[in-house]
């Protein structure tokens, strides 16, 4: 036991976990995936120039992840895949760090293990830790800075809280520079942490000093954005405020965050079964009721979804296991059925009443000893309550316009492990099941298929692209969907032709239509430099019909079927 914490084996299993996962699905591609093909080629910009320079698709600032994705570089060489290394290389970190902060939340070493992998091996996390999105590195400046701030409190010397202090502000000032959302760890959890050392004035008063310098090298930042050409502002509040849509979005990410936590959400199904019979039967009925609603055929069954939520667009984790606002012509095959994700859902609502059927149980009489923090549960709140607040209010934006998309919740996700681990922990067994790792072990294996089809995917994409390259026809031929085209539109011009764009004026040129007759193609006006002559589609008869190319085929683990992508045509065939 000593030499697990002397060398941090838990914390160390948890990132080489995340990273094994990851190399057995093979997620590499040599084009865009969804936002971060843009991002990609600014990071060669700045590798090999030197100079950070937008190309009018960022809303974030990137900041310290183009840095990263560029040393990348400088050390392997540019390829799509050895900058989406960089963002592995940081989720591998916060694996290791998020471990660390469990157990500093009052969580003994077994539970805080299992309680990570619970995180860092779903579906949601592997998918985004072999992009260069920004949601990973949001996620570290988070993390860090709550470990920082746990270590802060746990100080006994006023020096070493102090220390820490300015660890988790300056950590968190600089990582958040790739996602804004983060600096809610200088702007509010740091503050938080100040009042609940208060008491020790100079503590206090030098950690003000660096929340204070965190501030207003925020404010810096924002400034010399917001001065930048060809970026896309984010506007804080929407145009229109549907509060019914908002207040849906909202209960939806709930149970969103339930299903993404699955392995330790599920451990709360017991918890029903210990309630009195009238409660279980009511327990019950919501279940099967929620269930019959979602399926269905009426109005209302978009209303009430089955988990993983097929919403329209946005969601990386879904019933096709890629990415849903691909947009380009057919259905994809579905990955998850309607029988599958009833049970997901059941496992997902019935966790959520188990929790709440558990506030009316008894106290452990006899909680486990092995618990490394004294860190009580006002002092949990009062850190880690304020910052879910504004966390949350900062998505309802969102929830008005694009909707809340899974991957915004991963901040919170880390938040509600923290409370569920160590609620589960003290109210009701001291150490979480051997169920509980077989759960985590299902979904890391569910995660390495979903990762390795969502790569599978991308790479038919490509070959299907070389294909038609091969035969004469020029990538600006090509509807490829908007992914490929956004790396083929910058590769003939300095950015993309976004209406939302401010800076430098007049950037965005209106586009005339398409000419008539050719198939539509989803934000054509973006890559004006795109002439669509064929497309990449599921079904072989969409838009004129098949082109006459041979269709490329994508693995899909488990299943022995593939995936099978077409080219078709998006003009009518000349008339011999």
């Amino acid at each position: 036991m000593q030499l697990c914490r002397k060398f941090r084996i838990p914390a160390l299993f948890c990132a080489l976990a995340v990273l094994a996962c990851e190399l057995i699905a093979r997620p590499f591609t040599t084009m865009g995936v969804v936002d971060d093909g843009p991002y990609i080629l600014m990071t060669r910009n700045l590798a090999s120039t030197g100079h950070l320079v937008y190309n009018g698709w960022p809303a974030a600032m990137l900041g310290l992840q183009l840095y990263l994705g560029a040393a990348f570089i400088k050390l392997f060489g540019f390829s799509f895949t050895t900058v989406r290394m960089s963002t592995l290389f940081i989720a591998v970190l916060t694996a290791f760090f998020l471990q660390r902060t469990l157990v500093r939340s009052g969580i003994t070493e077994r539970n805080a293990t299992i309680g990570t992998l619970a995180l860092v091996l779903s579906p949601l996390y592997c998918i985004l830790s072999v992009t260069f999105m920004t949601d990973i590195f949001g996620l570290f400046a988070i993390v860090v800075c709550l470990y920082g701030c746990l270590r802060a409190l746990q100080s006994t010397s006023d020096r070493s809280a102090i220390l820490w202090l300015c660890f988790a502000v300056v950590t968190n000032a600089l990582v958040g520079t790739s996602r804004q959302i983060a600096w809610l760890g200088i702007l509010v959890m740091a503050p938080s942490t100040l009042w609940l050392l208060r008491s020790r004035r100079r503590v206090l008063l030098s950690g003000t000093v660096v929340t204070l310098a965190g501030v207003l090298f925020i404010l810096a930042c924002v400034y010399w954005f917001r001065d930048q050409a060809y970026i896309q502002p984010e506007h804080l509040l929407p145009d229109v405020f549907p509060l019914p849509h908002i207040l849906w979005e909202l209960i939806y990410s709930v149970l969103d965050a339930a299903f993404l936590l699955l392995p330790i959400v599920a451990l709360f199904l017991a918890e029903v079964r210990r309630t009195r019979l009238l409660a279980l039967a009511i327990t019950a009925v919501c279940l099967l009721g929620y269930i019959f609603i979602a399926i269905h055929p009426s109005h209302l069954r978009g209303t009430f979804p089955l988990e993983p939520i097929p919403k329209e667009i946005g969601e990386w984790v879904n019933v096709d296991a890629i990415f849903q606002f691909l947009l380009i012509k057919g259905e994809p095959p579905h990955y998850l059925h309607t029988g599958m994700q009833i049970l997901l859902t059941l496992v997902s609502f019935g966790g959520l009443l188990g929790l709440f059927a558990s506030f009316f149980r008894p106290r452990l009489a006899h909680p486990s000893m092995d618990v490394p923090s004294s860190l009580t549960w006002k002092q949990l709140a009062l850190l880690l309550l304020p910052f879910s607040i504004a966390y949350t209010l900062l998505l309802v934006p969102r929830a008005a316009t694009t909707g809340i998309h899974d991957r915004y919740l991963l901040g919170l996700l880390v938040v509600a492990l923290i409370f569920l681990v160590r609620y589960y922990q003290e109210r009701v067994h001291d150490r979480l099941p051997v169920a509980s790792m077989v759960l985590v072990a299902l979904v890391a294996i569910y995660s390495i298929a979903v990762v390795h089809n969502f790569f599978s995917f991308y790479r038919a994409r490509v070959a299907l692209a070389s294909e038609l390259r091969a035969a004469g026809v020029p990538d600006t031929s090509v509807n490829n969907g908007w992914e490929y085209n956004f790396v083929v539109e910058l590769q003939h011009a300095p950015y993309l032709n976004d209406s939302r764009i401010v800076l430098p004026a007049n950037a965005y040129v209106p586009q005339p239509p398409l000419p008539a007759g050719t198939c539509p193609m989803i934000w054509y006006e973006k890559t004006p430099h795109i002439h669509p002559l064929y497309g990449v589609s599921f079904d072989p008869d969409a838009c004129y019909g098949p082109a006459p190319f041979a269709p490329v085929h994508y693995s899909r683990w488990p299943y022995s079927t593939p995936g099978t992508l077409y080219v078709v045509r998006y003009v009518p065939a000349a008339k011999p």
